[in-house]
């Protein structure tokens, strides 16, 4: 079974960037279709934010975010990364990688998950 660990987060100011690391063991990402990164805000329910589809590098997002956040994959790291540019205050949120033996991005359709990482912005 694989396990996944989140570094990265912090507290920043709005217009800063942060770059977030998620880290495989136990297991690869290629055994994965997907990867993906969510965030579950204060009071909120955990939403989907980026993923990568592992095997062709294929990249998905969610439109609050287009534009200012990427992820990517390193294979030989067994890491994907979340690089989290122009944040705002409401992208505050604990930050969460897992992985998806199918090609979706809903939070229930992830079957292994990190404990998560913290980002919090000020305004």
């Amino acid at each position: 079974q694989v396990q996944l660990v989140e570094s990265g987060g912090g507290l920043v100011q709005a217009g800063d960037s942060l770059r977030l690391s998620c880290a495989a063991s136990g297991g690869t990402f290629s055994g994965y279709d997907m990867v993906g990164w969510f965030r579950q805000g204060p009071g909120k329910e955990r939403e989907f934010v980026a993923a990568i589809r592992w095997r062709s590098s294929s990249t998905y997002y969610a439109d609050s975010v287009k534009g200012r956040f990427t992820i990517s994959g390193d294979n030989a790291k067994n890491t994907v990364y979340l690089q989290m540019n122009s944040l705002k205050p409401e992208d505050t949120a604990v930050y969460y990688c897992a992985v998806s033996g199918l090609f979706r991005t809903e939070p229930l359709w992830y079957d292994y998950w990190g404990q998560g990482t913290q980002v919090t912005v000020s305004s």
